[in-house]
């Protein structure tokens, strides 16, 4: 039996949501973490060739994901801020 096989194939609009987290730090040094994470967002859009909204809608759904997973193993302290935020920019644009 296999769980979890890898390699996944699925839309790419699924991956920013890990690389807006990374180096998390870095984007609340800068003092303006909506436009940085924008900025990111971004970046990935144009670089891979991903619509940007469709990439938005993976995102918020990634974030759900993430506190579900995270409240289902009653940990709510590992992606809760960063999560948060991504999320609230995202849905203000």
């Amino acid at each position: 039996m296999a769980i979890d096989p890898k390699p996944l194939a699925g839309d790419p609009g699924f991956e920013p949501l890990p690389a807006l987290h990374n180096r998390w730090d870095d984007v609340v040094a800068t003092a303006d973490v909506p436009r940085a994470v924008r900025r990111r967002l971004d970046l990935m859009t144009d670089t891979l060739g991903l619509d940007r909204q469709g990439a938005i809608g993976w995102t918020l759904g990634r974030v759900l994901q993430n506190v579900l997973w995270d409240v289902g193993n009653a940990d709510t302290t590992v992606h809760t801020g960063p999560d948060r935020a991504i999320a609230q920019i995202l849905l203000d644009q």
